[in-house]
């Protein structure tokens, strides 16, 4: 099975409308893990969800996707608190800034989190949300390390917001447990320039594959410019994919939470998830890869909100 673990929450768009005191609110299920999970569970992986749901009416249209998606809620009793809101605002280009309001995605004790882990983990991903506090850090730490002792690949997408970081250089010492316990790392350029503050988005990602003890595979997106892979055994690069005709008003939200889907799929079907195989990723291999989860993320984009495509749709790109 593959877990994934952080937050969920609701994406709430928001538009002004005449007169100028008045503002229309858009509510879809979202929070980058969940986009991962959902995306894993269309392309026909064996997934569990490891999140708190909230017992509200938004919870029940998360729990409602997680199901008709065939992704297992790992918490099976749902929390009071009320479900976390992202304020969503999309820019000229169509890419989305949030500013969150979290609730339920916090409703959760270390033990309630390691009894709800299954027996069998073939990869464990590590969520955005969770090093952001130094309190939920605590908490997650021994979950990912329970996670490894049961054999699984730990994987991590830090997917930064930085309107929810207080204090950067906490939150990067909060964060580096957890990336040094990652076997792949998936992570934006966006994200390396906060985190390093440099652009040599390929120096970094080797930086990350040599100096973090466990890591075998890095992935970076690159926006435009598509996506790159680097291993001991060699590197990868793909371009973005685009649909020739997008819904009106399509974005990017949940790109790179279905690209890490659509990577994650391809290793396993490709019997290359395990930590021992993913070093040995050459470049062929790994343009492969990418081109899989590219072609994902491209579908998503071309539909509005994260909306990610089944199996049956990347092959049939794939075919043509």
């Amino acid at each position: 099975m593959f877990v994934v673990s952080g937050e969920s929450l609701m994406d709430v768009f928001h538009e002004p409308q005449p007169p100028g005191n008045r503002i229309a609110l858009t509510a879809t299920a979202g929070g980058s893990p969940f986009n991962c999970a959902i995306a894993l569970g269309r392309l026909g992986g064996k997934t569990g969800f490891l999140c708190p749901i909230s017992r509200d009416r938004f919870g029940d249209v998360l729990l409602g996707k997680l199901n008709a998606d065939n992704v297992e809620v790992l918490f099976k009793e749902r929390v009071s608190e009320p479900t976390t809101l992202a304020m969503v605002t999309l820019d000229e280009a169509r890419k989305a800034k949030y500013v969150f309001y979290r609730h339920a995605d916090r409703a959760f004790t270390r033990e309630g989190l390691l009894a709800a882990l299954p027996k069998e983990i073939a990869l464990y991903q590590i969520g955005g949300f969770i090093p952001l506090l130094q309190k939920d850090a605590d908490i997650w730490e021994p979950v990912v390390d329970a996670a490894a002792a049961a054999g699984a690949t730990i994987s991590i997408d830090p997917n930064v917001r930085p309107l929810a970081i207080d204090d950067k250089e906490a939150f990067i010492e909060r964060l580096d447990p957890f990336l040094n316990r990652a076997h792949l790392i998936k992570i934006s350029s966006e994200d390396l320039e906060y985190l390093y503050e440099s652009t040599d988005y390929a120096a970094l990602a080797r930086d990350l594959l040599n100096e973090r003890p466990n890591c075998q595979l890095v992935v970076v997106t690159l926006a435009e410019q598509g996506s790159m892979a680097v291993t001991a055994s060699g590197e990868g690069k793909a371009g973005i994919y685009q649909l020739p005709n997008p819904e009106t008003g399509a974005d990017t939200v949940g790109a790179g939470d279905t690209l890490m889907a659509g990577i994650i799929t391809w290793l396993g079907n490709n019997g290359a998830l395990g930590r021992d195989n993913l070093g040995t990723l050459d470049g062929p291999a790994l343009d492969g890869m990418l081109r899989f989860g590219s072609i994902a993320a491209g579908i998503n984009c071309s539909r509005v909100g994260a909306n990610p495509p089944t199996r049956a749709e990347v092959e049939a790109v794939l075919a043509a």
